[in-house]
């Protein structure tokens, strides 16, 4: 069989909803890498909590973080990395404009650094809730563009942020609205999606689209699944995402859905390692 790309979100795909992998899936990856295919994590999530799950993984492969921002090689320098930036005066602006803006929490991120407004326990896997004193986020501590801004803001005030921030920065970012429970955005490079940082890793490795499978459950993954040659949403993924994929898995993510589906994909080069 052909070498292929394996692109795998995180959230709601490979780990499960205590937001861990299982061992299937560990083992299930771990051989599939040893028959020559490439695996890529492909996640909204930041490097820094990320960064665990990769290593459990044991993968060789580049990583893109913050929805396609940043590709990169964990661990080693490589000469294909490539970051898209936000503005730090957009940070600091919005910083200024909290309470008008009736934003809640203001996070800044970089590959390996994060600033907050404020700690918070809202969120602690993804928000921080502790801070060291050069971790706070104003001027004196931001000092370079940070990749991504996740924002927390007040449900009744959204249209109000969604609109000045297009007014004012709508040509350089684009609000992501997480789903689920939370009331909280994400401010990215404009037009930069997770389909940025797969083409470039399916680049490096020469690897056509046709041979790229790509698992997702939410619509941070559209462009991903419509860009893969086979895209595959989750059991549990969102009706658009159902609607855009080329397959969907017969189990959801915490029965190893992913694995379970690459295990009957690939299983002549599986039992060619057995």
């Amino acid at each position: 069989m052909a070498r292929y790309l394996i692109a795998l979100d995180l959230d709601g795909t490979t780990l499960n909803a205590k937001s861990q992998l299982d061992p299937e899936t560990i083992a299930t990856l771990h051989r599939l890498e040893k028959a020559g295919h490439i695996v890529v994590i492909v996640t909204g999530r930041p490097y820094l909590i990320s960064k665990h799950i990769y290593d459990a993984l044991q993968l060789t492969s580049p990583m893109v973080n913050f929805n396609g921002a940043l590709t990169h090689l964990p661990h080693r320098h490589w000469g294909g990395e490539r970051v898209h930036l936000v503005s730090r005066k957009l940070s600091l602006d919005l910083l200024e404009a909290k309470d008008q803006l009736g934003l809640k929490t203001l996070v800044a991120e970089d590959k390996l650094h994060v600033w907050a407004d404020h700690p918070t326990s809202l969120l602690p896997e993804f928000l921080p809730a502790q801070l060291r004193p050069d971790q706070y986020l104003n001027a004196a501590n931001l000092l370079a563009d940070p990749i991504a801004l996740t924002i927390e803001f007040s449900p009744a005030q959204k249209k109000q942020v969604l609109s000045q921030i297009d007014h004012r920065y709508g040509d350089l970012v684009e609000p992501r609205i997480w789903g689920g429970p939370y009331d909280i955005m994400e401010l990215i490079h404009r037009g930069v999606h997770k389909e940025d940082g797969l083409a470039h890793v399916a680049k490096y490795y020469q690897i056509d689209r046709q041979h790229i499978i790509a698992f997702g459950d939410e619509h941070n993954d559209a462009e991903m699944i419509t860009y893969a040659g086979r895209g595959v949403a989750m059991k549990n993924a969102i009706p658009l995402i159902k609607e855009l994929a080329d397959d969907e898995t017969e189990f959801d993510n915490d029965h190893a859905g992913v694995a379970r589906y690459l295990k009957k994909f690939f299983a002549n080069d599986l039992a060619a390692l057995a």
